[in-house]
């Protein structure tokens, strides 16, 4: 039975249409959930398909004080998008428009429900790419992709959401209409709002706009996979290929357990004594990328290179990513309870935290598989325990505390691209110290004073701006 006024959902009905308005429990039950495999009903569930739209729902939500999640379609891992408090889902996902495309100046604007792949293919028909290519591009929506910064794969060269998005168009907590960024690669006029948002995880406004910059598709590209005797050797080797001076489109690591794991559960053929693999793309103009490619091996050769493979042909690459690729299917298959993590450290920092991660898992007796992308340090960290193993139960959220211990006391940070949402907000003052923390407190309220947007993310459970004053202070 929906808690909302029957007053509220009437405006909802006004602003949508009745038949946008999900309050049936069979209807929204859906819509409780994201990748994060958590899971809490909404009182219900309102379909957008403008600005304007958006706006009159904020409006009423913030009128009402009906807490308001955002959500494209729910591939996210940390729960960002699941409704802690119930209230309101807003879905976008039928805002799904390439509004425009602009070639001559390298520029696409979108509504926010349009998925990552239909961005791709549009910009392809022009000769363009938009960089950010997370796992779950093929049905991802970039309204996701900017709440979280997605990155995947292609940031290591060409950059994270954050340095591929020029302006936003969105609507803050009180319902006000707001617009971010330029049109132009330069402009330092104001402060930097489309960075902020970005990122935010739905919690200072809802984006109905983004203009998206274009990147030139490369005349080619060819792929490398070097296997290593062991982790160290082969984070060597990344320390060698980033020091020289071509960026690899792709640099993408896997540990030992990795590559068991898929010894047992597909056919992919490895060398046996594989410690750590490493698939690395060059992409650039066709003349000169041989040379590029002479680069990059050099550099990957060196101590514990057990072979290195150059494919050329699409059918080659695609051998060479069947390793890979293999990977996720084998994790879901057997960990459907896995907790995954992406952390990220300094590269060279990778070999202690592969060989600290290997001693948690001997100490907490929960398997611990690891994979990544190696180039700027993002190690997702899989701790594959069994929800049926009243050990392995109990253990693994202590097991996962002390992964963020370590992560941090080698410099690192506790998410790379998959944000905060709920399952690290109680870990992020470790990270983050009281002085900062209470400043993105107050900026929160600046744009959502009466905390309706997504409430119960990022910040930490019962945080309040006063505990962090004193804290910094005692």
């Amino acid at each position: 039975m929906s808690k909302l006024a029957e007053s509220f959902v009437e405006e909802l009905r006004q602003a949508v249409g009745r038949d946008n308005v999900l309050t049936d429990p069979a209807d929204r039950w859906s819509y409780g959930y994201d990748n994060s495999r958590k899971h809490n009903e909404p009182d219900a569930v309102a379909f957008a398909v403008s600005h304007d739209q958006v706006q009159r729902i904020v409006r009423a939500c913030n009128q009402y004080r009906v807490p308001l999640v955002a959500r494209g379609r729910g591939t996210g891992t940390t729960g960002g998008a699941i409704p802690l408090h119930a209230g309101l889902v807003l879905s976008l996902e039928r805002m799904d428009r390439i509004i425009d495309v602009d070639p001559a100046n390298r520029a696409m604007r979108v509504e926010p429900g349009v998925t990552n792949q239909a961005v791709q293919d549009k910009a392809a028909e022009h000769g363009f790419f938009w960089p950010p290519d997370p796992t779950s591009s093929a049905y991802c929506a970039l309204g996701g992709n900017l709440a979280l910064n997605a990155a995947g794969p292609r940031a290591l060269k060409y950059g994270t959401t954050r340095e591929n998005v020029l302006g936003l168009r969105a609507v803050i907590g009180t319902g006000d209409d707001i617009h971010a960024g330029v049109y132009t690669t330069k402009g330092v006029v104001g402060y930097d709002l489309t960075r902020l948002i970005i990122g935010s995880e739905g919690t200072l406004a809802i984006i109905t706009e983004a203009t998206l910059k274009l990147t030139p598709q490369p005349e080619a590209k060819r792929t490398l996979q070097a296997v290593y005797a062991s982790v160290r050797e082969s984070a060597a080797a990344v320390s060698r290929i980033m020091a020289q001076p071509v960026t690899p489109c792709a640099l993408e690591f896997m540990d030992g357990a990795a590559i068991d794991m898929i010894r047992d559960y597909s056919n992919v053929v490895l060398p046996p004594a594989a410690g750590a693999l490493l698939m690395i793309e060059v992409d650039g103009p066709e003349i000169g990328l041989d040379a590029a490619v002479e680069s990059v091996s050099h550099a990957a050769s060196g101590a514990g290179l057990i072979e290195l493979k150059a494919a050329k042909t699409a059918a080659e690459i695609a051998a060479l990513w069947t390793t890979r690729k293999a990977l996720s299917p084998t994790l879901r298959k057997i960990a459907p309870n896995k907790l995954n993590e992406d952390v990220v450290v300094p590269v060279s920092r990778i070999p202690e935290l592969i060989e600290g991660l290997e001693k948690l898992s001997r100490d907490f007796g929960i398997p611990i598989v690891n994979f990544g992308h190696a180039g700027n340090g993002n190690i997702h960290v899989n701790l594959l325990y069994d929800s049926q193993d009243p050990k392995q139960e109990q253990q693994a959220r202590p097991c996962l505390s002390q992964v963020f211990d370590l992560v941090l006391e080698l410099g690192g940070t506790l998410s790379g691209e998959h944000g905060v949402g709920r399952e690290k907000r109680d870990y992020i003052n470790r990270e983050i110290d009281p002085v900062t923390l209470d400043l993105m407190w107050r900026i929160k309220q600046q744009f959502d004073p009466n905390g309706i947007l997504n409430p119960g993310k990022i910040f930490p459970l019962n945080f309040s701006s006063e505990d962090a004053v004193s804290s910094s202070e005692g």
